[in-house]
C-alpha cells in the first residue's frame, strides 16, 4: 500500500516499509527496512529545513516532489527518480513478476532492495539501481589507490583502510548527487549495466539524493545536508614540515630555526608519533622532550605552530590502561585477548563511540598538549582495518588484526573538535588518516596514508584528492615525496620529489611529509626511542637544484595566501571543494569531463601536475570559453583547445584564468 504521513511518501508491503521524504533542497531521504520499526540514525546527514513538497497518490504510484526533484513509487514499490525537467535520473533494478505490463517484467527474480536475514537479527543488504546511460560519468566516492578520476565501471570496497577513505557520496554528469547514507561495512559497483550499494551487516537501508543543475549546486546542497569545514586557520595556509619522526625537542627546535635562518616560510611544524612514553600515555616522554612549555614558546616566538600526533591505541603497560578497563573506555573483542594492534607494544584502542572515553582522552589531551599552546592534532588512527557494527550495543567489536570500522574516525575527529570548541577556539584542524560522511565539520584535514615514494603513487594521490573533494572533504593533503622510503641523495628520487613538491603547493594544504632512507640510529631503549625514524626530510635536504626549486614554489604558496585563505572561505561557506576537477567549473565543456591528470586550484588556476619521470613537455587542454596566461610567462592561449606546453624540471605548467 502506498500513503503519505504529512510529507513523507510511505510504502508498506510484507514486512517491508519504506519512505522517501524532503531532506533539504532538491533532496529526497530514502529509507526502508524490514524491523518492527524504522531505525532513527541519521548518520551523515544533518537535520534539514522545512521544504515545499507536494505529495500525491493514486490507484497505480505516488509520487512526491521537491524542487527540482520528483520520485515516483508504483503499487509494486519501484522507484524512480526525475529532475525538474523530466529527465530520468535513478531507476531501480529490479527483475521480476509482480507487475506482468512492466516493460522490465522478468523470470529473473531479482529485487532492486534485498534483504537477507543473517543470525543476530541484522540484514546484508544491496540496494540496484538500473545504470541509466552507458556514457554516464561518476566521481567522489572517498579516496581509493588508482588512477581512475571516472568511477563508472568501478568495483569499490566500502571500508577503511590505510590510504584508503571511504566516503560514499557519487556526483553523476546525469545531474544528481546520491550519498549511501550507511556506515557499514560493503561495496559498490558502479557498472555500466546495474549499480549497487552493498551494506554487510545493517537493519536499514538509507540514502539521500539530490538533483541540481551544476555540479557546484549539487555539491553546496550535498554540503548543506551533511555539514561544512571551520574556516582553516592561518597557519593551514602556508607549508608545513614534517617528517617521520623528529626523535628529540632540540631536533625539531634545529629545523624550524634553520628555516627562519633561511628565510623560508613555515606555518607549522609536526610531532610524530611516538615522542610519548607508551601508547595511551598522551603526553611528551621527558627522556627526549624534556621542556614542552619552552618548545612551543619558542615555535610561536617564530610564528611557527606545534602539531602532535594523537594515536588511539592503549598500551596495557600504560599509566592509563587499567583505568580505562575499569570505566569501559577500551574497545571490547568478540573473543580472546583483547589486543587490536602488536606494534610497539601490545595494545587496544580506546572506544571512539562511548562519550565517556572521549572526555577521558580529550582531558588528558588538554592537559597535556592543549595547555602548552598546541592546537592542532594529527589524529592517526593507527592502520584502520574495517570491522562490523553492534547497532544494540553501539560499540564496536573488534577481532583478530582487526582494529576499527568506518564510522570510527569521524567519532575520533570528534573528540577533539568537541574538546577545542568547549575550550572557545573555532578554528579547528585534525588531520587525519580516515574520514566518512560528515566528518568534514569535525575539523577533518584528510592525508592519504602511508603511501608509496614512486610516480605510479603519486598519479593515483591527484585522482584520490580530486575525489575526496567531490565526496565532501575539501581539506586534503598527502605526503610531499610519497611515504615509504626515498632516499634524498638518490637522482631519480629527487626528481619525483621535485614534482610532487610542485604539485603540493597547489594542494588544499601544503604539507611535507615521509619515511626517508637511510634510518637513524637509536637513540635509547626507553620511550619511543625504539621506533626508529628515517633520514632527514628538510628542503635542504636534497641538493642546491632541489633547494633552489622548492624555496621558488614556497615562496610561490606565500604569495597565493591571500587566495587560498579565500578558498577555505568558500570551502566554510559552501563546502566548495579547493581543488576540483575541471568540469567542476566548466560542466558546459563536454571535453572537461574527460580530462583526469589537470585541475582547478579554485576558479582562477589551472593545474597541470608532471606526473612520469624525464617528461619535459606535456600535452594541456585549456577549457572552451576563456583565456589563459601561462603562471611563469606572458604566453596566453584561447580555450577549446589542447597544447603542448614546456615543463623544465623547475616548472610545472600553471595557467592563470583571464
Amino acid at each position: 500500500m502506498i500513503f503519505s504521513k504529512g510529507n513523507v511518501l510511505v510504502y508498506r508491503y510484507d514486512a517491508e516499509e519504506l519512505w522517501i521524504e524532503p531532506w533539504g533542497t532538491n533532496a529526497f531521504r530514502v529509507r526502508a527496512t524490514k524491523t518492527n520499526t524504522m531505525p532513527i540514525e541519521d548518520w551523515a546527514l544533518q537535520k534539514p529545513a522545512k521544504s515545499t513538497v507536494r505529495v500525491s497518490i493514486t490507484e497505480d504510484e505516488g509520487t512526491i516532489v521537491n524542487g527540482k526533484i520528483k520520485a515516483i513509487i508504483s503499487k509494486r514499490g519501484k522507484i524512480m527518480v526525475y529532475n525538474s525537467k523530466g529527465d530520468l535520473l535513478l531507476e531501480e533494478y529490479a527483475r521480476n513478476r509482480r507487475d506482468l505490463l512492466d516493460p522490465k517484467c522478468s523470470a529473473l527474480e531479482v529485487e532492486a532492495r534485498e534483504f537477507k536475514p543473517i543470525p543476530g537479527g541484522d540484514y546484508h543488504l544491496t540496494m540496484r539501481f538500473e545504470s541509466v546511460s552507458s556514457k554516464e560519468k561518476i566521481y567522489g566516492m572517498g579516496q581509493y589507490q588508482q588512477d581512475s578520476l571516472d568511477l563508472k565501471g568501478h568495483d569499490l570496497e566500502l571500508a577503511h583502510r590505510n590510504s584508503q577513505a571511504s566516503v560514499p557520496f557519487a556526483l553523476s554528469s546525469l545531474g544528481y548527487g546520491f550519498l549511501w547514507n550507511n556506515p557499514g561495512i560493503g561495496r559498490a559497483v558502479l557498472g555500466k549495466n546495474v549499480m549497487s550499494f552493498e551494506a554487510y551487516s545493517t537493519r536499514i537501508l538509507d540514502y539521500w539524493v539530490v538533483a541540481g543543475d551544476s555540479p557546484a549546486e549539487i555539491e553546496e546542497t550535498y554540503a548543506g545536508a551533511t555539514g561544512t569545514v571551520p574556516m582553516m586557520p592561518e597557519y593551514g595556509l602556508g607549508f608545513w614540515q614534517c617528517k617521520l619522526r623528529y626523535q628529540t625537542q632540540e631536533e625539531l627546535l634545529s629545523v624550524a630555526r634553520e628555516y627562519r635562518a633561511r628565510k623560508l616560510p613555515l606555518d607549522l611544524i609536526v610531532v610524530d608519533f611516538f615522542h610519548w612514553p607508551k601508547q595511551g600515555e598522551w603526553k611528551f616522554d621527558p627522556t627526549y622532550w624534556p621542556d614542552p612549555d619552552a618548545m612551543v614558546r619558542e615555535l610561536q616566538e617564530m610564528n611557527v605552530e606545534l602539531m602532535v600526533s594523537i594515536w588511539p591505541t592503549v598500551d596495557k603497560r600504560s599509566e592509563n590502561y587499567d583505568e580505562m578497563v575499569e570505566y569501559g573506555y577500551l574497545v571490547r573483542v568478540d573473543r580472546g585477548v583483547r589486543t587490536g594492534l602488536d606494534f610497539e607494544g601490545d595494545t587496544i584502542h580506546y572506544d571512539a563511540t562511548n562519550p565517556g572515553a572521549r572526555t577521558y582522552v580529550w582531558e588528558k589531551a588538554r592537559t597535556n598538549y592543549y595547555k602548552k599552546g598546541i592546537k592542532a592534532f594529527w589524529l592517526d588512527e593507527a592502520e584502520p582495518e574495517y570491522t562490523a557494527y553492534d547497532f544494540d550495543n553501539y560499540r564496536y567489536h573488534v577481532g583478530p588484526n582487526i582494529a576499527i570500522g568506518n564510522i570510527y574516525p569521524v567519532e575520533y575527529a570528534r573528540t577533539f573538535y568537541a574538546g577545542m570548541e568547549a575550550e572557545g577556539q573555532e578554528n579547528i584542524v585534525n588531520l587525519i588518516r580516515c574520514a566518512w560522511a560528515g566528518s568534514q565539520k569535525f575539523g577533518a584535514l584528510v592525508w592519504s596514508g602511508d603511501i608509496a615514494s614512486s610516480w605510479s603513487s603519486l598519479r593515483n594521490q591527484l585522482a584520490a584528492g580530486l575525489n575526496m573533494g567531490i565526496a565532501g572533504i575539501p581539506w586534503w593533503t598527502t605526503d610531499i615525496g610519497g611515504f615509504h622510503g626515498g632516499d634524498p641523495n638518490d637522482e631519480a628520487f629527487r626528481e619525483l620529489f621535485v614534482r610532487w613538491f610542485q604539485w603540493g603547493t597547489f594542494c588544499p594544504v601544503m604539507r611535507l611529509h615521509g619515511d626517508r632512507e637511510p634510518r637513524q640510529p637509536q637513540l635509547g631503549d626507553t620511550g619511543g626511542a625504539t621506533c626508529l625514524s628515517g633520514a632527514p626530510n628538510e628542503v635542504w635536504c636534497y641538493g642546491e637544484t632541489v633547494y633552489e626549486i622548492c624555496k621558488r614554489y614556497m615562496l610561490m604558496r606565500e604569495e597565493m595566501r591571500d587566495y587560498t585563505r579565500a578558498l577555505m572561505k568558500q570551502a566554510h561557506e559552501k563546502g566548495t571543494p579547493v581543488m576540483r576537477p575541471l568540469f567542476y567549473d566548466f560542466p558546459g565543456d563536454g571535453k572537461s569531463w574527460e580530462v583526469e591528470d589537470q585541475y582547478m586550484y579554485g576558479n582562477k588556476y589551472l593545474c597541470c601536475p608532471v606526473l612520469a619521470a624525464g617528461l619535459r613537455e606535456r600535452l594541456v587542454y585549456f577549457p572552451a570559453g576563456e583565456t589563459w596566461k601561462s603562471f611563469a610567462g606572458d604566453n596566453t592561449y584561447e580555450g577549446g583547445q589542447v597544447v603542448e606546453a614546456d615543463c623544465p624540471l623547475d616548472m610545472m605548467p600553471v595557467f592563470v584564468r583571464q
